[in-house]
């Protein structure tokens, strides 16, 4: 059994401000531990419930912030940005088992987190086919392409409810919930422990009803902080303005919607 994960920060337990998410800054070097941390308990569920090799993307920011070291020796490991549409999910494929996802986090325009964003602050709110979509929402639709279920989730309280709502069954494990500019945490040890076990119940059942289906048609609309960048992004192919802040992109394959975020909100 092969098990994707893709390994993000603002949703690690204990997180509360930008400065320990940003490679530059010392900060970092405490959360790149606790978010290696919790994946590494994620691969060691993964294991328990039979797998055979994990791969990890790593996709925060530069793809560069996980320990590599302290990585189990089934994992493989996916760092940096290839440039590929599947981005948070590159490397993923139809011969795995499951996905899951570590240290996510709230979409733009909510409270859930003091770090919710949806792929880049330019963004205030990214909507798919009218709801309000965070970075799982997409991609796990992206999973869904190759007929893989996304299994279990880590991260804020709201991106929890976010993806139950989105997969009912989906297993998720909530580390922390914001409130302004502060969080509200588990502990790193327990956040880790519940990680694990949570990782293995949902690996250990039957996955089938975890692949969201694809819908007819998909019409994305992002609506940025500044004009300019709306302005910007209106250049892409087939996209076009959607008020003074906003463009909006339709099309019938979800990997031309990806394709479109790609070049977007680059």
């Amino acid at each position: 059994m092969k098990i994707f994960l893709s390994a993000d920060i603002e949703g690690t337990a204990g997180i509360a401000h930008w400065d320990e998410a940003d490679r530059s800054h010392p900060d970092h070097r405490e959360f790149r531990t606790l978010m290696t941390a919790e994946v590494v308990a994620a691969c060691e569920g993964a294991r328990a419930a039979g797998a055979e090799e994990v791969v990890v993307k790593d996709a925060h920011d530069s793809g560069r912030n996980l320990v590599l070291d302290l990585l189990p020796d089934y994992v493989r490991i996916v760092r940096g940005w290839s440039g590929h549409p599947d981005a948070m999910m590159f490397g993923i494929a139809a011969d795995f088992a499951a996905a899951i996802y570590v240290g996510y986090h709230s979409k733009a325009g909510t409270e859930a987190n003091p770090l919710a964003h949806t792929t880049t602050t330019t963004v205030s709110r990214l909507l798919l086919n009218g709801e309000v979509a965070s970075e799982f929402t997409v991609n796990a639709l992206c999973a869904a392409r190759y007929g893989v279920p996304s299994a279990f989730l880590a991260g804020d309280a709201g991106i929890c409810a976010d993806a139950r709502a989105m997969i009912p069954g989906i297993a998720t494990v909530a580390t922390l919930e914001g409130a302004g500019r502060a969080a509200n945490s588990l502990s790193p040890a327990r956040s880790r422990a519940l990680i694990r076990q949570g990782v293995e119940a949902a690996l250990s059942r039957d996955l089938s009803g975890l692949v969201p289906p694809p819908a007819e048609a998909y019409e994305v609309v992002v609506e940025f902080c500044n004009p300019s960048d709306a302005y910007r992004a209106s250049w892409y192919p087939g996209a076009r303005s959607h008020g003074p802040r906003a463009i909006a992109f339709a099309a019938t394959d979800f990997f031309e919607i990806q394709r479109a975020l790609r070049f977007v909100l680059a």
